[in-house]
């Protein structure tokens, strides 16, 4: 073994560079660079309505079966991104395709209020 591989070697510190932000966090002035989340993909969702039902009456759905909803006619679908209700809408069409118009959008202090 030689002398090179037997030494031991000393550690150097890493060069980080400037963590701190440059304004401090409460100061308004301060830009936040949301560049870094804006390709994070996420789940978009539409939901028309809930019904709970046994696995008995489950298991006996079968092709022309229909399933009452626990949503009346004329009530806005809720939208949900990755599971989190963010806003309510209607059902629309656009170029022969299905599409939802947002008619109520919850603002993040009320859904920050319904995760506690």
């Amino acid at each position: 073994m030689s002398t090179q591989s037997a030494r031991a070697i000393e550690p150097q510190p890493a060069a980080l560079g400037n963590l701190k932000p440059d304004a401090p966090e409460g100061d308004p002035n301060r830009e936040l660079n949301l560049d870094v989340v804006l390709d994070i993909p996420v789940t978009l969702s539409m939901e028309v309505g809930r019904s709970r039902i046994s696995i008995r009456n489950l298991l006996q759905l079968n092709q022309g079966s229909v399933v009452e909803l626990e949503r009346a006619t004329g009530e806005p679908l809720d939208v949900y991104v990755n599971g989190t209700l963010i806003a309510h809408g209607e059902v629309v069409v656009v170029n022969e395709k299905f599409g939802i118009r947002l008619t109520d959008v919850i603002s993040p202090a009320e859904r920050i209020r319904k995760l506690k």
